[in-house]
């Protein structure tokens, strides 16, 4: 008798799976086989592939959407320290997966229902980063405009899969940070944000 697989272990798999190949490619059959375990466990954990793939938005949702919105709206005594903690996502996969962005945005291509949950994420990423500039004091319509900004240039480095060292996009924050919001980063301000992430130990896009 073949070992069965965990909930966490089929979502994985078609995790990997979406990512090398799209949503197309995540067939139950071509899963159990890669797990090594019978197709029949897989109905253990979800109704059916459907179930599967809503499993795979809600990590994605859970994971990019709710620890930006998260971050955003961190305390913090400055601007730059709050860009700081948005741009958290960016240095950290563990807090945002830009390979799982550019996926679910290939996806959403062709799913008009999951086109309309990306247009809401989309739109929550956009509010809180909005609202984090109003809370330091920028009017509505620049705040707009710089969390536009922000957005934009973040999807653009995924559209683009743009992939370059860590420590050179470290060594670029400060300067990415004073453009987003007018303002330069303290010393120890960029010290604090370094020391996030000089143990990071993976690149990322």
């Amino acid at each position: 008798m073949k070992p069965t697989a965990g909930r966490s272990q089929w979502l994985d798999a078609a995790y990997d799976v979406l990512l090398e190949a799209g949503v197309g490619a995540i067939k139950v059959m071509p899963l159990a086989k890669g797990l090594n375990v019978s197709r029949t466990s897989f109905y253990w954990h979800f109704k059916d592939r459907a179930e599967l793939l809503d499993a795979l938005v809600l990590r994605w949702q859970e994971k990019n959407t709710g620890n930006l919105v998260t971050q955003a709206g961190l305390f913090a005594a400055s601007l730059c320290e709050s860009m700081l903690n948005v741009m958290d996502c960016w240095s950290d996969s563990d807090l945002f997966d830009a390979q799982l962005d550019q996926a679910i945005r290939y996806w959403a291509r062709t799913d008009p229902q999951l086109q309309v949950q990306l247009n809401r994420a989309d739109a929550q990423r956009h509010e809180a980063i909005k609202a984090m500039f109003m809370n330091h004091g920028l009017a509505a319509a620049q705040a707009e405009v710089r969390a536009m900004t922000v957005l934009y240039t973040q999807v653009g480095y995924i559209a683009m899969a743009i992939k370059e060292p860590l420590t050179l996009r470290l060594s670029r924050i400060a300067d990415y940070c004073e453009v987003f919001t007018g303002q330069k980063p303290t010393t120890v301000e960029m010290q604090r944000f370094n020391s996030r992430h000089k143990m990071v130990p993976t690149d990322v896009l």
